[in-house]
């Protein structure tokens, strides 16, 4: 089976001194750029939490900017909650890697996800417009009203129609958590008029797809998961123009969920090697997808047109029996891993989504989500084919429900 593969983009950083360069060679070298000149290889990990300033009048001047207009000072940091060196170039890097002239990096997804939805509370824009299905908390972030929005929960095609002199922020996870359906992001923007959309990349990363190439203002990725790669590290960052990157930064320096710089150090790191573990692992998803497709075990198979890592199938038999049987792939929650990851989402990282929500968004009991790693192929099928082993297969007679690996959701739908 043909891959999906990143495309010989180039990726042209905003108001950069140096010619478009490749995306792989951008990850390698963006927010690095200055490092010879320093007589370094390595980049630095600055764990300052505050820095000397003698000048007190020309500090207060700075802080006064910045609150004004959330533009980074100028000159040396001021205080680790405003800025951080370190952080400030994984924030670099990524702006590059996804096509924006910002980035503003936060402590988790959640963390990035609640700056924007305060930002735009902060200008009386409290409503949301939304698309299931998105990952669990985010769903139950705006369901819940725990920030004072609003949500309008709508299909793509809905979305003009939903949109009201109050609306702040049309979300959309594309592709979705954890069902991999797909969105035409360009088309959605065009329908999102002066609204900002935000695309949750973090399934896709940058190497698959650059929503802000696409139209949307916000791009959201929890840095757990591909950024860092590696499950051990946990950020979130939001990449952006400018002028949305200011408002960002005033939330974060007044709720406090900063990045830690040796965090902005693993991901500055994660970026590195992110072209080549995407590709790595999307070669060997679309295999598994091939076979699981082909297994009469399997009910539906879920995988989106631009490929990736993540993997959703749908089985006949129990599906937590699957999850207790696996031995060489790790039954656990997120994703993004070197290593392969599979959970239940029902009831573990949509539990907190409401059952018709779930079944609303194409989130089934038997649905299993699984982030495949950079483990060869034959060793994960063959401990997957161990964990089906037992489960049984369609009645025979039956007529079997149709697999959809390509479509990136269930065929039929």
């Amino acid at each position: 089976m043909d891959t999906p593969m990143e495309p010989l983009a180039l990726v042209t950083p905003a108001g950069a001194a140096h010619p478009a360069r490749a995306l792989a060679t951008e990850a390698v070298h963006a927010g690095r750029d200055d490092l010879a000149g320093l007589g370094l290889h390595a980049a630095p990990i600055d764990l300052s939490t505050t820095y000397p300033s003698a000048d007190t009048r020309a500090e207060a001047a700075r802080i006064d900017a910045f609150a004004a207009t959330g533009a980074r000072p100028d000159g040396p940091p001021v205080y680790a909650r405003l800025d951080n060196p370190t952080t400030a170039r994984f924030e670099t890097a990524l702006a590059r890697l996804e096509g924006t002239e910002s980035a503003v990096a936060f402590a988790s997804g959640m963390a990035a996800l609640s700056a924007v939805l305060l930002s735009r509370a902060s200008l009386g824009l409290r409503h949301v417009v939304a698309v299931r299905p998105l990952y669990g908390c985010s769903d139950h972030l705006l369901s819940a009203g725990l920030l004072g929005t609003e949500v309008t929960w709508t299909d793509p095609a809905g979305v003009a129609d939903a949109i009201r002199p109050d609306t702040g922020l049309v979300m959309v996870e594309s592709p979705a958590n954890p069902t991999l359906a797909e969105v035409d992001v360009r088309a959605l923007a065009h329908s999102c008029g002066s609204v900002p959309l935000l695309v949750d990349n973090t399934f896709a990363t940058p190497v698959l797809q650059r929503p802000a190439e696409q139209g949307a203002r916000v791009v959201l990725h929890s840095a757990t998961k591909y950024l860092g790669g590696h499950g051990d590290v946990m950020g979130g960052v939001v990449a952006c123009d400018e002028e949305f990157a200011r408002g960002l930064r005033q939330v974060r320096f007044a709720t406090g969920g900063v990045l830690h710089p040796l965090a902005g150090y693993l991901l500055l790191r994660g970026l590195a090697t992110l072209p080549v573990r995407v590709r790595a692992a999307s070669s060997t998803a679309a295999e598994l997808v091939r076979r699981l497709a082909a297994d009469p075990r399997i009910a539906r198979v879920h995988y989106p047109r631009i490929g990736g890592a993540m993997v959703a199938f749908e089985v006949y038999g129990d599906p937590h029996e699957v999850i207790a049987s696996v031995r060489l792939i790790t039954p656990a929650v997120s994703l993004g891993s070197v290593d392969t990851l599979i959970q239940h989402p029902a009831s573990i990282s949509h539990r907190i989504v409401g059952a018709a929500d779930r079944r609303s968004g194409g989130i089934g009991d038997r649905l299993l989500r699984m982030s495949v790693g950079l483990e060869d192929v034959e060793d994960l099928w063959r401990d997957l084919t161990r964990a089906l082993s037992d489960r049984p297969a369609a009645a025979p007679g039956a007529e079997p429900v149709p697999a959809g690996p390509r479509t990136g959701r269930p065929a039929g739908r």
